[in-house]
């Protein structure tokens, strides 16, 4: 059983700005997972082609059955809803194919049932709410809650939202989110 811990990063519109600040802060050996669930439904993501510019860590598109493992960064990718099942990831057909996409909801809810590992939850730039309703659940199994400050965000709704959940550990930039994450996983290890 996979235990090391997992980021789930959510975001969408403004979040690569947010994903570059937070990916060139961070180490790439710091023994978590980085999951980037930005939900896009319109068109294929590019991040994984953008973001290996701003990081030594392999980053991956996410497939079917992909092994969740530590030291990488995983794009999910367009229109899917993202499950896992302890250690691989499974995409499934989007559940909510109208309105605003629920996908980084989806995901977190997830992982709160099937991952044993720590789990850090980041909202980021991004309009509506994605996201919000699952934060209480990761502070209940545990977790760490973390908005980006709206300052610093070029579209405030959705760590907005994630704060107003009342479930919100920390509200910091990206620059500051990356500390919190390499002091979390510092601690996890010892």
């Amino acid at each position: 059983m996979k235990n090391f811990p997992v980021v789930c990063v959510g975001g969408s519109a403004g979040g690569l700005d947010a994903y570059i600040r937070l990916l060139q802060n961070l180490p790439a050996d710091m023994g978590v997972a980085i999951v980037i669930v930005n939900h896009i439904t319109m068109m294929p993501t590019q991040l994984h082609e953008v973001l290996p510019r701003f990081t030594s860590m392999p980053v991956t598109l996410i497939t079917e059955n992909l092994l969740i493992e530590p030291n990488q960064v995983f794009i999910i990718p367009a229109n899917r809803d993202l499950h896992v099942d302890g250690e691989e990831f499974h995409l499934k057909p989007i559940s909510k194919p109208r309105g605003w996409p629920d996908v980084i909801t989806v995901f977190l809810r997830s992982l709160t049932q099937f991952w044993d590992g720590k789990l850090i939850a980041v909202i980021v730039s991004g309009y509506d709410g994605d996201g919000a309703a699952a934060l209480c659940g990761i502070k209940e199994v545990g977790g760490i809650t973390i908005a980006q400050k709206l300052s610093t965000a070029s579209q405030p709704d959705m760590p907005e939202s994630a704060i107003a959940s009342g479930c919100i550990d920390f509200i910091l930039s990206p620059e500051d989110i990356a500390k919190e994450i390499v002091r979390i996983a510092r601690s996890e290890e010892s």
